[in-house]
């Protein structure tokens, strides 16, 4: 995938397709709630799987010990790509099984 930063129309357009994130500067942001420390743990372990396989690294940061903040933006390139659209597409398919 590019790594070109995606314009301001694309990436109103990719949040339309991913209505939980929200755009945070040069990141997109989504906050999990799971119904205790195992779960938000277990979400952290699938996601870094699904990073590693990406080769794409978020920022998480667990709070409240079941609240777990992914940030994705491809540092590289300066801003949002189609590489952290399609991880925040393959995040929400983890947490929603």
């Amino acid at each position: 995938m590019a790594t070109v930063p995606l314009s301001d129309v694309e990436v109103h357009a990719a949040l339309r397709t991913l209505p939980e994130w929200a755009r945070d500067g040069q990141a997109l942001v989504r906050t999990f709630r799971r119904r205790d420390f195992s779960a938000a743990v277990a979400l952290i372990t699938a996601i870094a799987d699904a990073a590693e396989e990406a080769n794409h690294h978020p920022d998480l940061c667990l709070r409240r010990y079941r609240e777990l903040e992914v940030r994705l933006t491809t540092h590289d390139a300066g801003g949002i790509t189609a590489r952290d659209v399609a991880l925040a597409g393959r995040i929400d398919q983890l947490a929603a099984d």
